[in-house]
């Protein structure tokens, strides 16, 4: 090597030495999760009013049965107002009608970062939760919900449902009954009560609870409107068990 480039390595390396001697006091310092959080994403760049037109057009989308540009919109409206907890529910709870389980706990979770005590993101993450079959998140997410809000029904009904999977009839009829105590007009806990007594191997209540039902709400009658109750967070096995129930209850 020859003596001019000797010397413009040992600089060079020089350079570098100096450069990461200044840099030690930058990386040593501690900076708080909101710091950090603004220097990523600093304030000017929220666009709240942008962001809630895009979400209304969004929901538009949704209601027309458009997931794919309801999506594509409430992913602009949450990027215009990522801190807002309330686009990014409406955007996971809509890739959760979709079909897109990972994303939509994605989203949920990201607008539990902001607000963690926000019930509507958790009452959706744990539906997510509930319907992916990941149960044992679904039970401590809506656990939570029904603590920060007691009387909210929905957390309980879905307790409910995800305890009469995990093999916990007890409580699951705990908390429907307690979904129907909160929601009595409501044929969902209902329906939820007696699928727990039936596991339970209670037939007389679970016919008594699912006759409550169909007073709400004759069409559980039908064979073919029992279908809805995936949307309602059952699962195959669950309705197959309550059409058990729809046949004992018949006059």
């Amino acid at each position: 090597m020859g003596k001019t480039c000797y010397w413009i390595l040992l600089a060079a390396l020089a350079l570098v030495g100096c450069q990461r001697e200044a840099a030690v006091p930058w990386q040593q310092t501690s900076l708080s999760a909101a710091a950090l959080e603004t220097m990523i994403y600093p304030p000017f760049l929220v666009d709240a009013a942008t962001a809630a037109r895009y979400r209304q057009e969004g929901l538009t989308f949704r209601q027309q049965g458009d997931f794919e540009r309801a999506i594509a919109t409430l992913k602009i409206a949450a990027a215009l107002d990522p801190r807002n907890p309330e686009g990014q529910v409406l955007l996971g709870w809509t890739q959760h009608l979709a079909g897109y389980a990972s994303p939509a706990v994605t989203a949920l979770k990201t607008a539990l970062a902001y607000n963690p005590d926000h019930v509507p993101a958790l009452n959706a993450l744990g539906i997510v939760y509930l319907v992916d079959g990941q149960l044992e998140a679904a039970v401590e997410t809506h656990t939570r919900a029904a603590a920060l809000e007691p009387d909210n029904e929905i957390p309980h009904y879905n307790l409910s449902l995800a305890y009469q999977r995990l093999g916990q009839q007890e409580q699951a009829i705990a908390e429907a009954q307690t979904a129907t105590q909160l929601e009595p007009s409501n044929p969902h806990p209902w329906v939820a009560l007696a699928l727990a007594y039936w596991s339970a191997e209670d037939s007389a209540q679970a016919v008594a609870n699912y006759r409550q039902a169909l007073s709400l709400d004759g069409r559980y009658a039908s064979r073919a409107y029992l279908d809805h109750l995936e949307q309602a967070g059952f699962s195959q096995e669950q309705i197959a068990a309550t059409e058990e129930i729809r046949q004992a209850a018949k006059p």
